[in-house]
């Protein structure tokens, strides 16, 4: 089968990057780069995009999950970036309506809180207006009977009513590998686990970067007419690189969330809700778990691995005793956890709640143009704003014309669906058409939600692996593993176990017994797939044992 995108054809993509001068480097494989890969490719550029982990490794997998228009920025008067997020959420989830689901809030009331009936009326009017909301999901105001009805489990003590809302949730590191196939898709070059050792300049302007393929060790020459650093909590690293951090730097901040069986907490529906001492939290229902964050501490430890401690835990354990005082939820019902590090930037006198979430581009008297800042939502815009800005440049430095952004309309990886609106019953055709090429049934729908218009690709894997000639050659993975898992090293370029377990399937956030059952089968497939050395066999084997000690034991605060 003819893979685009497949893992074994890493160096392959670094060796053309190297070929040719790009048009446009990207050093970051989250979101923002992703989207900018993107926006470049689209318009006839030259891409190639690099990440010194996998891709959406970092922040970009790490987030509340929502694509949502920032509701509580009104408190903080952020009326522009409001009104342009919230529009942007309805494009998201119209280009890409496997990775982005609509889910309806619950924002309580108390006597004595932050909101009350007017503000909240008030604040969801407003965010309706701005945001351009459909009239299906406008606000509703509920009194205090009807928002127990909604959800019982909430505190009924001095409880007044209630706002509902829309928000959108979705899977921030399946949205960020949907967008970069796209770009893929579109000519541009991407790789993982690819980390930049140092610029090249010339007279003193940037033009490529060192590159080290850190899973081979190989090393490979890069030039582009123009480089982004759209590095995520890594932007200032880059900057240093470049002798260029200088004026406005990065204030990192930490969020953690935790995961629980609705065994435990039989959450009915979202919730928006503020904590005793002024914040907001999220506590939202998702495939028979519920997870509740987040916390929002300043960081400065190891950017790469965050980790949730006793203290973030524990401060959220009180938050939702507060809330839902007749579930007794101890550390004991956390079945998983994640925490991510946010690249905002920083602003004096200003704590780590109340930094904007706006984002923003300075560019080096090098060339290298920097991005940080922002949201998950707000992505395609920020793609927009800085790709304009390459392309005049290119222009002016006679490189050649470009087109303008054409995103707003244009389907994401998978999301050739019909429209937002067509979505279920294409979800029930390809399910049939699943049924009668041997599929279960419940099986293909599951895989035609997840996996949209990309579907079909699962259904030609599926024939791969129920023709492998024994059990022996596929490690008796049965197809609602062995598949997604050929999948992903062929068509999304997993390189690790932990990039399947997390990255392409979520499964260790949200099914974390799912992934103790079949880690080891996992690894052997993929040991004998990609011809695995023993040392790089037991050293993924490894981490994966290690990401999950760490999903589910806290570190202690001292550490």
């Amino acid at each position: 089968m003819d893979c685009l995108f497949a893992s074994k054809g890493r160096e392959n993509r670094l060796q053309q990057m190297a070929s040719m001068p790009l048009d446009l480097l990207v050093i970051g494989g989250g979101i923002t780069g992703s989207g900018i890969a993107l926006d470049a490719a689209a318009r006839g550029m030259k891409v190639g995009l690099v990440d010194m982990q996998d891709f959406a490794a970092g922040t970009s997998s790490r987030s509340t999950k929502l694509v949502h228009g920032g509701l509580r920025y009104l408190k903080q008067l952020e009326i522009r970036l409001v009104a342009e997020v919230g529009k942007e959420r309805a494009i998201v989830y119209e280009n890409g309506p496997h990775v982005t689901t609509p889910e309806r809030m619950l924002l309580p009331f108390y006597k004595g809180g932050t909101f009350g009936s007017l503000s909240t009326s008030l604040g969801l009017r407003v965010y309706d207006f701005l945001a351009g909301v459909k009239k299906l999901e406008r606000r509703r105001m509920l009194s205090a009977t009807e928002t127990l009805g909604r959800e019982p489990l909430l505190n009924a003590s001095n409880l007044l009513g209630g706002g509902s809302y829309v928000e959108y949730r979705t899977d921030d590191a399946r949205l960020t590998i949907e967008v970069l196939k796209e770009a893929v898709q579109r000519g541009a070059q991407a790789v993982n686990y690819t980390k930049v050792n140092q610029f090249i300049y010339d007279n003193g302007k940037m033009i490529g970067a060192s590159l080290t393929d850190v899973l081979s060790g190989s090393t490979y020459v890069v030039l582009a007419r123009k480089i982004v650093n759209a590095a995520g909590p890594w932007v200032d690293t880059l900057r240093e690189f470049d002798d260029s951090k200088q004026g406005k730097r990065l204030q990192l901040t930490k969020g953690i969330h935790l995961v629980m069986d609705r065994s435990r907490f039989p959450l009915r529906q979202a919730i928006y809700f503020d904590t005793s001492d002024g914040r907001m939290m999220f506590a939202i229902p998702r495939d028979g778990k519920a997870y509740i964050g987040t916390t929002d501490t300043e960081y400065t430890g190891d950017i790469a691995h965050p980790q949730v401690n006793a203290a973030d835990q524990q401060y959220i354990l009180d938050a939702l005793r507060d809330m839902f005082p007749e579930i007794d939820l101890t550390a004991d019902d956390v079945e998983s956890s994640w925490a991510g590090v946010r690249p905002l930037i920083y602003e004096e006198g200003k704590g780590p709640s109340e930094i904007s979430r706006k984002d923003e581009i300075w560019q080096s008297a090098s060339g290298l143009i920097s991005m940080a800042g922002g949201k998950l939502t707000g992505y395609r815009k920020m793609a927009e704003t800085v790709v304009d800005r390459i392309a005049v440049q290119l222009e002016e430095e006679g490189v050649g014309s470009f087109l303008a952004c054409a995103t707003k309309g244009v389907p994401i990886s998978g999301g050739r669906v019909g429209g937002s609106d067509s979505f279920n019953d294409y979800v029930l055709r390809k399910a049939d058409e699943g049924e009668k090429r041997g599929v279960s049934w419940e099986l293909a729908e599951i895989w035609a939600r997840k996996y949209g218009s990309n579907v079909g690709r699962l259904y030609e894997w599926f024939d791969v692996h129920t023709t492998q000639a024994d059990v022996a050659s596929n490690c008796g993975l049965p197809p609602e593993v062995g598949v997604p898992l050929l999948y992903a090293m062929n068509e999304e370029m997993a390189a690790t176990p932990v990039d399947f377990f997390i990255r392409r399937t979520g499964a260790l956030l949200f099914n974390i017994s799912w992934v103790r059952t079949w880690k080891t089968p996992v690894v052997e497939y993929m040991a004998q797939y990609l011809d695995w050395t023993p040392e790089a066999k037991g050293r993924y084997a490894e981490e994966l044992d290690l990401a999950l000690h760490e999903a589910v034991v806290p570190v202690k605060v001292d550490e």
